[in-house]
């Protein structure tokens, strides 16, 4: 079975970066993009992501509020949120909400923990 990967940032380059990483590291991966929150629990429901990587600041809804919608609609959805911003708000939030928290920049070893993370039993 193939799977499917949602890359959400609302920042082409970030995209391009994270999407050519999984790309070296996945290539069997399906590798889809949204640049919003919005766009992303839109994505989800019509095309069925397994795993989605999460930027947390972007206009519209915030990565953590679509990830907080995703789960409530797709639970079985992994998500790790991939961000610059390493508060530890944002940290204790992605704990909160169970989702595995993955600081930028994407690096090969940042993509790393994210498959990781995406593979581990559940």
């Amino acid at each position: 079975m193939k799977r499917k990967l949602l890359i959400v940032d609302d920042s082409n380059v970030s995209r391009l970066m994270i999407r050519g990483r999984f790309a070296a590291l996945q290539p069997d991966w399906e590798l889809m993009e949204a640049a919003s929150g919005d766009e992303a629990v839109a994505k989800v429901s019509a095309d069925q992501p397994d795993f989605i990587t999460m930027d947390v600041n972007m206009p519209g809804i915030s990565g953590f509020e679509a990830a907080e919608l995703i789960q409530r609609s797709h639970p079985q959805v992994r998500i790790a949120i991939l961000t610059a911003n390493i508060q530890s708000a944002s940290r204790d939030k992605a704990q909160q909400l169970r989702v595995k928290f993955v600081q930028k920049p994407a690096t090969q070893a940042a993509i790393q923990q994210a498959i990781d993370y995406f593979l581990a039993a559940p």
